[in-house]
């Protein structure tokens, strides 16, 4: 979860403006996990495979849905053709409730509304898909303008590749990627300073 009071002190103290933030969705700024697993369950139920306590999921979840597939089926059974299936019925089942137990972390909605009163761009960039992503973003954060909000899509890398991030630095103006890491090794810092948040 993002420590509030350590990022807004960052900011306090930076003797360059930061401009741009952007955040991870699952796990960082939503507890999705309930209503994930709700629908993994459903999706195996359907396929025929044993389900699993929601506890579990918070080590299946990661790169993507079809990652999570895989990691939820057993072993003998992570196949192409199954998490194809799979993904089919998790679709149709989590598009109607992905709303059902989210919630926003604790602190996460007070520390977006300050961000966007210090004039500070906002950001997402997940590995959930572009409509689950898109609409999770509009219906917990109605009073956020968010300058980019992309998930997975296909053809592109899902994270920990920097492709998402590249391109939101592009849409936002900001210099690119690889610019970027070259400014900062000449400040002495590395990437792991600068404001992509995730699972902190």
């Amino acid at each position: 979860m993002v420590n509030l009071f350590f990022l807004l002190s960052f900011h306090k103290k930076q003797k360059k403006m930061i401009k741009l933030v952007i955040f991870d969705l699952d796990g960082t700024l939503l507890n999705t996990i309930s209503d994930l697993a709700g629908s993994t369950n459903y999706a195996l139920k359907q396929c025929g495979f044993p389900e699993h306590e929601t506890d579990a999921y918070n080590y299946f979840v990661g790169n993507g849905i079809n990652k999570l597939f895989e990691r939820a089926l057993p072993e003998n059974a992570r196949t192409p053709e199954n998490i194809g299936r799979m993904r089919g019925f998790f679709l149709e089942h989590y598009t109607q409730n992905n709303t059902c137990l989210t919630v926003p972390y604790p602190g996460i909605s007070e520390l977006l509304r300050e961000l966007q009163h210090k004039g500070i761009a906002l950001a997402v960039a997940s590995n959930k898909y572009q409509e689950g992503t898109e609409k999770l973003v509009h219906y917990y954060f109605k009073d956020i303008v968010f300058s980019t909000i992309l998930g997975q899509r296909e053809g592109i890398p899902v994270k920990p590749d920097p492709v998402i991030v590249k391109e939101i630095l592009r849409v936002n103006g900001m210099r690119s990627y690889d610019e970027h890491k070259l400014l900062l090794k000449n400040e002495g810092r590395s990437c792991q300073d600068e404001f992509y948040i995730e699972h902190m």
